[in-house]
């Protein structure tokens, strides 16, 4: 049998088609790219396709095949009418949802048939026993309906008459065809410049992943006009465009990375652990008998560089970082979680490489539990299933970079074996790592940490997050510029004690995370020969 997946959407739906499916759902915003689809599919069966919106009724869209639509009386009359030029003009009296199914119930010839934004009738009993009459007469024919729509729900009656048809991602060579198509079609109206080379090409194929086809077509487009023609700028145009696109769709963030691990202070085992991982998504490593890596949950004490470390691996293995809008699924699209998640996967999936950075992991699935049904109708649970089945059976590599504060919230099916390849803690700073840390801010800030006594210094840090350290540098900053006065030591150890770390204010939980975490988790950090990790 021939997984679906592993052909075209070309091919999946003329199987669909020949097959006698009656009912075939494309959920997509393509909407003239599904068109596009089924009549290329018709043209190769030698079926007459037909389009339906409410603003024009039934009409033919073109396609080879029969050219004459006979419609036979959906009430039984038997008599019926020769439609000899429907594609010219819509058939009379088709306008209405519940008008055309009728018509398309006393089809008498094997075609295809387009409804547009027909999920905004499903709602109507009527319409929907009509589809369903229809999706049980095709069912002996050759006759499909095909439901274009950026989102719909199924109503359950239908759902032995149905299949889904999900249009992929453009891949990078569909990308190079769009950016050569859209090219010419510019070029007609308007005199192009051509300097970019073969190699600049796939950077901009490359810039586009991610991207639907028609989403890319628009970025090309502009890029083109801005520019007068294909020119090396073009390519850091279409990312720029691309980001702006991924951050209205309102589920992924592109974020921008500068900090590689070497920003980061100590964590080596985590290093030594992502160093190793470096590149092993490239052919040569799956050659080697490599499969790519999944991800890690970094858990550990607020204000350790969790977040940092999660943006840091983009930039040090040179990959893209998207960000995963946790806000945006929960809030926005509910009653659509699912949906939207799918969709999520998937443009992850077209971006990969790259990482997707999940951050607070715990608050995403924090009503998958016993009582999630009644906190939010069980959609968290339902969005922990998809997860886990995405985590599990995903292809594509991308590297799922989740950070946690709270691990007792996390199903303990998520951080199993086999769904991410590691558990990190982050605890409180070693000695060797807050000296680290305040020789790193202190370059940062354009301060040569050899002037400085850092030994002092961090003993007074001992406790002292790396973000409260952070701060302490800027806090005596702010004071030294103030009082036109040079930053010293003596004011960093003023910063220091001026401060109550977290360490003492939740002190319990943070011993209830360590005690936790020396069983379970690998520590991120290389313990100094004296074992301080506070």
């Amino acid at each position: 049998m021939v997984n679906a997946q592993q052909i075209s959407a070309l091919d999946r739906l003329k199987i669909l088609i020949d097959s006698s499916t009656p009912i075939v759902v494309i959920e997509t915003v393509e909407e003239m790219r599904a068109v596009r689809l089924v009549r290329s599919a018709c043209a190769s069966l030698n079926l007459t396709a037909f389009e339906w919106s409410i603003a024009t009724g039934l009409a033919r869209c073109g396609g080879e095949g029969a050219n004459t639509l006979e419609i036979g009386n959906p009430y039984g009359s038997g008599t019926g009418h020769d439609m000899t030029d429907v594609s010219a003009k819509a058939i009379y009296n088709s306008r209405e949802p519940v008008q055309v199914l009728g018509n398309l119930e006393g089809i008498s010839i094997d075609a295809v048939f387009i409804l547009k934004d027909f999920h905004r009738h499903m709602e109507d009993p009527v319409v929907v026993r009509r589809l369903r009459d229809v999706g049980q007469k095709f069912s002996e024919h050759r006759r499909t309906v095909v439901i274009t729509a950026p989102s719909i729900e199924m109503p359950s009656e239908l759902g032995s008459l149905v299949e889904f048809l999900e249009l992929p991602l453009p891949d990078k060579q569909r990308l190079r065809q769009i950016i050569d198509e859209t090219t010419v079609r510019v070029g007609k109206t308007r005199t192009l410049k051509r300097t970019l080379d073969a190699p600049g090409l796939d950077a901009m194929a490359n810039n586009l992943r991610g991207l639907t086809e028609e989403e890319a077509e628009r970025a090309v487009s502009q890029a083109i006009v801005t520019r007068y023609g294909l020119t090396p700028e073009i390519v850091t145009d279409v990312l720029q465009a691309k980001k702006e696109m991924l951050r209205r769709s309102e589920m992924l963030d592109f974020v921008e990375v500068s900090d590689t691990l070497a920003s980061v202070g100590g964590l080596e085992n985590l290093k030594t652990w992502l160093s190793q991982r470096r590149g092993t998504w490239e052919g040569r490593a799956r050659e080697f008998g490599l499969d790519p890596p999944r991800g890690v949950i970094i858990l550990g004490v607020q204000g350790c560089g969790k977040s940092m470390c999660a943006r840091a691996i983009a930039g040090e293995w040179n990959i893209p970082l998207v960000k995963f809008d946790t806000a945006a699924i929960f809030d926005k699209y509910v009653g659509e979680t699912e949906k939207r998640t799918r969709k999520m996967f998937q443009v992850a999936e077209g971006l990969a490489p790259c990482v997707l950075w999940i951050d607070e992991l715990e608050k995403i699935f924090a009503g998958s539990g016993t009582n999630a049904a009644s906190s939010d109708a069980g959609a968290s649970s339902r969005l922990l299933g998809a997860f886990l089945s995405w985590m599990q059976d995903r292809k594509a590599p991308v590297f799922v970079a989740a950070t946690c504060n709270n691990v007792a919230a996390l199903p303990p099916e998520l951080i199993r074996k086999g769904r991410f390849d590691e558990l990190f803690f982050v605890d409180l700073p070693t000695q060797s790592e807050r000296k680290q840390i305040l020789a790193l801010q202190l370059s940062k800030r354009n301060r040569n940490p050899a002037k400085f006594d850092l030994d002092a210094v961090e003993k007074v840090a001992q406790g002292y997050s790396g973000a409260e350290i952070e701060a302490a540098v800027q806090s005596a900053l702010y004071a030294g510029f103030s009082s036109n006065q040079e930053l010293t030591a003596q004011s960093l150890l003023d910063a220091l004690r001026g401060t109550v770390p977290l360490s003492k204010m939740r002190a319990e939980e943070i011993e209830e995370l360590r005690a936790w975490a020396q069983q379970r988790a690998v520590s991120a950090s290389i313990a100094d020969a004296k074992g301080q990790n506070a």
